[in-house]
């Protein structure tokens, strides 16, 4: 298949910007965990995102990119919607709940770039797909802390 550097290079920031934005609602949501597994699957979760966060600045710096914050808005919005929520209700269905969505929209909008930049090379298609599995493991494993 036919790789395209300006695609590939599109894939990754739009994934960097999803690792760390990941990243940072797990970190908001951390200390209103009571579970100490719930504490540990997310402190899993957070560990695999920088993980992936690495591998995202890795290829970046190869083609020569800087990479891309999340949207301020967006990451301000929900930093304030996550700790809104978990101080009005501290418990782990709603830490649970939080993430769940942000999974979900993380997924989603990786899916889209997938298809948007279809020509991008291979690695960069594959960290994208090991962060989609990663987040979907996630929303498997905390539906369970959902009231």
């Amino acid at each position: 298949m036919y790789n395209d550097t300006n695609d590939t290079e599109k894939l990754l920031r739009e994934c960097d910007a999803g690792i760390k934005m990941g990243i940072a609602t797990l970190d908001d949501v951390m200390n209103s965990v009571g579970d100490w597994d719930l504490e540990q699957r997310l402190k899993k979760s957070k560990k695999e995102h920088e993980a992936f966060r690495v591998s995202a600045e890795v290829m970046l710096s190869e083609i020569k990119n800087e990479g891309k914050d999340p949207n301020p808005i967006a990451k301000t919005m929900s930093h304030i919607k996550t700790k809104a929520a978990t101080a009005v209700n501290k418990d782990d269905s709603t830490a649970a709940k939080l993430v769940i969505k942000g999974c979900e929209m993380g997924i989603s909008s990786l899916d889209r770039y997938l298809g948007k930049y279809q020509n991008a090379d291979s690695r960069s298609k594959s960290l994208a797909r090991d962060v989609i599995t990663e987040e979907q493991s996630l929303i498997t494993d905390l539906r369970k802390y959902v009231k």
